[in-house]
């Protein structure tokens, strides 16, 4: 893991272009969130709710670059555990989670993180080195979703329309 660590800031750029690039395709398809979901939104620390679309998707994108995507899943991130994933103000969720409002809300908190850390270069890089040391799902950013995403959304609410 300390080679990765040591190479993020070189995959780091690459990394951020990628993401760029998708948040851009989700905003210019994806869908507005509902009021329900906006009220979510800003109870997960979001700002500004209405910036944020969500699509659906099939099977999450992942980046062009082998190497990027080789080391990815070695902390952990784009294995079959992943049923969305956020990008500044996108999110892309597959099909088995769209109704699954602890996901949208555990995505929420991340979208959060990125507006109070000032934009997606800064979270990426946070975020990223987080799940090197101490490893996903370990870290304060990942950990702060969960729990967050869990006190917003109450066992007897997990699933309601949008």
């Amino acid at each position: 893991m300390n080679s990765i660590l040591t190479s993020l800031p070189i995959v780091l750029p690459i990394v951020q272009e990628w993401a760029e690039k998708q948040e851009s395709l989700i905003l210019k398809d994806g869908m507005p969130l509902s009021e329900f979901q906006m009220t979510d939104a800003r109870r997960a620390g979001v700002k500004y709710p209405e910036k944020i679309r969500i699509k659906r998707v099939d099977q999450l994108p992942l980046p062009d670059h082998e190497e990027i995507v080789f080391m990815a899943k070695q902390v952990g991130l784009f294995s079959g555990r992943m049923s969305s994933l956020s990008l500044g103000y996108g999110i892309w969720i597959l099909p088995e989670a769209w109704d699954h409002r602890l996901t949208l809300v555990h995505e929420c908190v991340h979208v959060g993180q990125h507006e109070k850390l000032g934009g997606l270069h800064i979270f990426l890089s946070e975020y990223l080195r987080e799940c090197i040391d101490p490893g996903y799902p370990f870290g304060r950013m990942e950990q702060e979703s969960v729990v967050i995403s869990k006190d917003i959304c109450k066992p007897d609410t997990l699933q309601l329309p949008r």
